[in-house]
C-alpha cells in the first residue's frame, strides 16, 4: 500500500529555489507516521492555509508540504482502540498543515489524540464549515460567557465580520441573544451582516482610535477580535468594566500598545484564543456545543464550495482580503 498514489495539493521547492505549488499524487508511505488512516472527504481554507501554501517560514516547517488545517473524512485503518474503519470524524488543530501534511489531500495519516468523533447532529460538510473558524469563534463566545458577560450587559463587537470567524461569531452571538455590533471594510455586504445577526455594522475606520489616551469612552460589554494591532487595542480601551475581549487575529497587526489601565481600573478582560493545543476535553465539548445548542442553522448560505483544483485561486484571493464567509473544499 506504500506505493499506492492518492492526489493532494502540494507545495514543494524548485531546484532554482523557488517555491511551486498545484494539483500532484503522492504515495501513502509518503504521509507522516501516525495511528490512524482518514480518507478526507472535506476541509476548508483558511488564512493559516494560505500562508502555507506560499511556505510561509512560520507556519511551514519544512517542503515538500500539504496545507489544510481542517479535515473530515472516515477512517480506513487505525492502531488506536479509539476509533474503528467506518467512523466518521474531524482532524482540526494541532499540528496538521503546518508542522504536517495537511487536509488538502484524499488521505490523512494522523494521531489518535488529534481526532474528535463527528458529533450526532453534524455533517462531514457542516463540520467543514465551521471547521477552525467555527471552534476559533465558539472558543470566544465561551470565554465571554464564562467570565459573566451575558446578554443584557450590553453590545457586543465582532472584528473582520465577514471572515470565516467573525461571520460564524456573528451568527453564534446573535443565536444566543446578544446584541452584535459588526465591523467590516465592505460596506457592500451590510445586508447580509444583518441576516447573519448583526444589530450594528461599523466600518474598520469607526472602530480605530489612534489617541493615546490610556482609556477611551466605554462601549462594548465584550469583544470578539479577528484584527489585532490597533483595532485591538482601540476595543480593549473601549470596553466596560469587568466586560471580555477575546482576541483570535493578527491579521492588523502583532503589537498591542496599551497601558495596564483598562485592566487594573475597569476590569478588562483580555482572552486569547488559540485553537490548535486545547485540551482534549474541552475540544470535545465545544464541538458537542457546536452540534447541540450552539448549532447554527442555514450555514450553507455562508459557504463556497470549490475542489481542490480551484485552490489556488481562492489561495490568492483570502490573502487579498476578498474571501466572504466559509470556503469548503470538497475532496
Amino acid at each position: 500500500m506504500d506505493k499506492t498514489e492518492f492526489s493532494c495539493f502540494l507545495v514543494e521547492k524548485e531546484a532554482s529555489g523557488n517555491v511551486r505549488r498545484g494539483l500532484a499524487r503522492r504515495t501513502f508511505g509518503e504521509l507522516p507516521p501516525g495511528d490512524c488512516l482518514i480518507k478526507v472527504a472535506y476541509s476548508s481554507l483558511n488564512y493559516k492555509d494560505a500562508l502555507a501554501s506560499e511556505a510561509h517560514p512560520g507556519v511551514v516547517r519544512k517542503l515538500p508540504h500539504v496545507p489544510g488545517i481542517d479535515a473530515a473524512g472516515t477512517v480506513v485503518e487505525c492502531t488506536s482502540s479509539h476509533f474503528r474503519p467506518g467512523d466518521e470524524v474531524i482532524v482540526t488543530g494541532h499540528e496538521l498543515g503546518a508542522g504536517q501534511w495537511g487536509g488538502w489531500a484524499e488521505y490523512i495519516r494522523v494521531s489518535a489524540e488529534w481526532i474528535v468523533p463527528l458529533p450526532e447532529g453534524l455533517s462531514l460538510k457542516q463540520a467543514m464549515i465551521l471547521g477552525t473558524a467555527g471552534f476559533t469563534a465558539a472558543q470566544c463566545v465561551n470565554a465571554i460567557q464564562l467570565n459573566g458577560v451575558t446578554p443584557d450587559a450590553g453590545e457586543i463587537i465582532v472584528t473582520g465580520a465577514t471572515g470565516g470567524v467573525g461571520c460564524l461569531a456573528v451568527k453564534l452571538l446573535a443565536k444566543l441573544g446578544y446584541s452584535v455590533v459588526a465591523v467590516t471594510g465592505k460596506s457592500e455586504l451590510k445586508a447580509r451582516l444583518y441576516e447573519w445577526g448583526a444589530a450594528r455594522i461599523l466600518s474598520r475606520q469607526e472602530a480605530i482610535n489612534t489617541s493615546d489616551r490610556p482609556l477611551l469612552p466605554a462601549f462594548w460589554a465584550g469583544a470578539v477580535d479577528t484584527v489585532g494591532g490597533q483595532t485591538l487595542a482601540t476595543i480593549i480601551r473601549e470596553t466596560k468594566p469587568y466586560g471580555v475581549v477575546a482576541a483570535c487575529g493578527l491579521v492588523g497587526g502583532t503589537d498591542l500598545n496599551l497601558t495596564v489601565h483598562p485592566f487594573i481600573l475597569r476590569g478588562v478582560t483580555l482572552a486569547g484564543i488559540g485553537s490548535a493545543l486545547l485540551p482534549y476535553d474541552r475540544r470535545l465539548e465545544i464541538w458537542r456545543k457546536l452540534s447541540h445548542e450552539w448549532r447554527l442553522d442555514n450555514l450553507d448560505e455562508l459557504t463556497t464550495t470549490i475542489g481542490l483544483n480551484e485552490v489556488e485561486s481562492y489561495v490568492q484571493r483570502i490573502l487579498k482580503g476578498e474571501i466572504v464567509g466559509r470556503t469548503v473544499i470538497k475532496i
